[in-house]
């Protein structure tokens, strides 16, 4: 297996099916493994318990996600032994380089196709915890959600207030130059997942959370 990433909670890698799995059920189909590693500073059984906790609500949270229609990877096998998630490796265009190289009409498109996807994501109870355009690629000309190591159960507007927040900020700072256009374009693409009055409901909370924030940054000025 290759090493493509490493964070500070997991290694990831890349294999191919029949090299992982040792049966080419799936011919030139490659996986992303997910290996939550040990934490040396932590007493091993709290470790072990906290490894497990997580693998197990990533797992269930991509499997609930995609039956509410997400699109996101398949999870082929679950390994509570080692703490090892391998699913399906979404190959295509990173959001994050992508969205500034198209025209403006295919731009703010591919937004409102990404707020459809959180908007069925957030159907399903669950915020991603980590919605940036480097956690979305286009393949086949479908957007998909991927990397759910943040992702969480919580229905509650304040959740969802939250992920919508950081895809904001997130593309304020990636793409500064037509983020409110862009962003504007993911509201409506989640009202025609969740309807008008959700929407108004997450840019009320949404202004709620920013101005939370500009207090914040009075008081530690003042």
């Amino acid at each position: 297996m290759e090493l493509i990433k490493q964070g500070a909670e997991a290694k990831i890698y890349l294999a191919g099916f029949a090299e992982f799995f040792g049966a080419d059920l799936l011919p030139g189909e490659k996986v992303i493994v997910k290996h939550r590693i040990p934490k040396r500073y932590r007493i091993r059984e709290i470790d072990e318990r906290l490894r497990k906790e997580r693998t197990v609500r990533e797992a269930r949270v991509l499997h609930r996600a995609k039956a509410f229609g997400v699109n996101c990877p398949h999870v082929y096998e679950v390994d509570l032994r080692d703490m090892k998630i391998a699913m399906e490796f979404i190959e295509g265009d990173r959001l994050k380089e992508l969205l500034e190289s198209v025209p403006v009409e295919e731009r703010l498109r591919l937004c409102r196709e990404v707020g459809r996807q959180v908007g069925k994501l957030h159907d399903a109870g669950i915020v991603h915890g980590d919605l940036t355009t480097s956690n979305m690629i286009l393949r086949e000309g479908k957007v998909y959600l991927i990397d759910f190591g943040l992702a969480d159960f919580d229905p509650t507007l304040e959740a969802r207030g939250v992920d919508l927040h950081l895809l904001k900020r997130a593309m304020e700072s990636t793409h500064y130059t037509w983020f409110e256009e862009g962003f504007e374009a993911v509201l409506e693409g989640y009202a025609e997942v969740r309807g008008e009055k959700a929407r108004e409901e997450i840019e009320k909370k949404l202004e709620e959370i920013e101005s939370r924030g500009r207090y914040r940054e009075r008081s530690w000025v003042g």
